[in-house]
């Protein structure tokens, strides 16, 4: 399988090996999972793709992975002792997650899942869920498109790019898969890293 050029993507689908969650990567398998280009109300040449297709606990997920960085200095930290988790996206994500929301229709849910570059191993309890990935550690937490869509606010009119305000995003935002309300049926315990991976577990669905 051809590397994936973003290290946040690659990621996150370490974590769902990890965890033998069942997917498949949009970008390997696109023209047998995206709705017929050609069918009434599909999805035009311009709309956006998502990144994953992930079977869930109470429905299948459609992942649109945002790969972020938490800053190292100690103004990032906004007095609290902990890093500030930047959660913008821009708007054109937003309406292209909710068209293919609609477009696959009931049974799917889409989320955002955002995966946080790290300075170092991030401090216990902050994340549920950290994976290390070519020396580098992330850690992930997800939203829902519904919940994201109803608290975003502006970020950057120029830009185009909207965020959740700091309160919002932890209200919101969770673990993608653990014991703390997991998305899917395969949790993962609270652990400060994970192995690293052997051979890729049968269940995971990803083609070629």
């Amino acid at each position: 399988m051809a590397q994936r050029r973003h290290r946040a993507e690659r990621a996150f689908e370490k974590l769902l090996r990890a965890g033998r969650i069942p997917y498949v990567a949009v970008n390997e398998a696109r023209q047998s999972l995206l709705p017929d280009a050609g069918a009434p109300g599909a999805a035009g040449p311009g709309l956006k793709n998502f990144d994953f297709i992930v079977y869930g606990r109470s429905s299948n997920l459609l992942i649109e992975v945002k790969g972020r960085s938490i800053p190292a200095t100690r103004s990032a930290t906004l007095g609290t002792g902990r890093p500030r988790l930047e959660s913008w996206v821009t708007l054109d994500d937003v309406a292209a997650l909710s068209r293919w929301q609609a477009l696959f229709g009931p049974g799917y849910e889409a989320v955002f899942v955002f995966v946080y570059a790290c300075p170092g191993p991030p401090p216990d309890g902050l994340f549920g869920e950290v994976v290390e990935l070519d020396g580098v550690w992330h850690a992930v937490r997800a939203v829902p498109l519904d919940d994201y869509r109803d608290r975003m606010k502006v970020r950057s009119p120029r830009w185009r790019t909207v965020h959740l305000s700091r309160d919002d995003f932890e209200s919101v935002s969770r673990p993608f898969a653990g014991a703390a309300d997991p998305f899917t049926t395969s949790p993962l315990d609270h652990a400060p890293a994970l192995e690293p991976l052997g051979a890729e577990p049968a269940a995971v669905l990803s083609p070629r």
